[in-house]
């Protein structure tokens, strides 16, 4: 779903002005350890599969909604990774919202689905190589992307 109900009544009341959006992330590791990224539609770049918290929503079960609409996985949080936002998680997008996001990325284990868009927000589910991240919309860590053993 590419925007709530309740953001999107928001966005009707403060047009495009700035809004600083609490969200979450995932990096989930297929068997080969590689990571899986979202290629969104009308857009340039990949991102992890993320997205804002509902109200009432805890972040970790923002993840695993967030995780099922966009991949048809369900997972699992296993610990948070670490939160990011500031002046370098701001985003317009292409209708000319702006966003500042402040998101929790958690590492994430698949418990079962198929891979596929279920949304339709992503175009491309891909998994990649921890040392081949292809460019991304947000300027997450590197260390994020590191296995740790």
């Amino acid at each position: 779903m590419p925007i709530s109900d309740y953001y999107r009544k928001l966005r009707e009341k403060v047009g495009t002005d700035l809004l600083l959006l609490p969200s979450v992330a995932a990096v989930i590791r297929n068997e080969n350890s590689e990571i899986l990224f979202q290629y969104p539609r009308n857009s340039d770049v990949w991102s992890l599969p993320a997205g804002a918290i509902e109200p009432g929503e805890s972040p970790a079960e923002a993840v695993v909604r967030e995780v099922w609409e966009e991949t048809g996985l369900t997972i699992k949080p296993l610990s948070i990774i670490g939160v990011f936002g500031g002046k370098e998680f701001r985003h317009t997008y292409a209708n000319g919202d702006q966003v500042e996001y402040q998101v929790t990325v958690y590492e994430c284990k698949i418990v079962n689905g198929t891979l596929e868009a279920v949304d339709g927000e992503s175009e491309i589910l891909k998994y990649f190589i921890e040392d081949n991240i292809p460019k991304l919309v947000l300027p997450y860590p590197e260390w994020i992307f590191r296995k740790k053993e």
